[in-house]
């Protein structure tokens, strides 16, 4: 299954950080191969690279929340319509957040940059984390996405490296 890729990048803070666009390709086709849909040949999703500026700002506009965020997605269609779809949507992420973020978490920035590609992409596809069964749903294909990629289980807990 081949997923077009394109991209937006407003922020240069993204230039010379990690290779976002590689990275982003290879996180999307891992997460197109482990979701079970069958997305028609060369269906299409745009990545934004993206600053905490803008995002808070879109954050604001479409969500009601007057902070930066890590990933937003804007679904091209209605999830009953995805597997039909040509453009898929959008994932915008925001570098100063994700890369941040990364560092709290104590991970790579590639690593969470792939995390965030996959759960985007997911959200693109109507997979969403509301409700208990479905965030365990999607954080399960989140991980054997990420696993096709060398990327640990982002929600597996690391209570045994903080052990003394």
């Amino acid at each position: 299954m081949s997923v077009r890729v394109d991209f937006v990048q407003t922020s240069q803070r993204w230039r010379g950080a990690l290779p976002a666009r590689a990275l982003a390709r290879q996180a999307i086709a891992a997460a197109a191969a482990e979701c079970g849909i069958a997305l028609r040949r060369g269906a299409e999703v745009c990545v934004h690279l993206v600053g905490d500026a803008e995002i808070k700002a879109l954050n604001a506009r479409w969500r009601g929340r007057d902070a930066p965020t890590d990933v937003l997605s804007f679904p091209a269609v209605e999830p009953a319509r995805v597997a039909d779809a040509r453009l898929l949507g959008d994932v915008l992420l925001a570098f100063e957040t994700v890369s941040r973020e990364a560092e709290q978490e104590r991970k790579t920035l590639a690593d969470h940059f792939r995390h965030l590609v996959v759960h985007g992409f997911l959200h693109l596809l109507g997979f969403d984390h509301v409700e208990r069964g479905e965030a365990e749903a999607m954080e399960a294909l989140e991980a054997r996405a990420l696993a096709r990629l060398g990327v640990c289980d982002p929600y597996r807990s690391n209570e045994l490296e903080d052990a003394p």
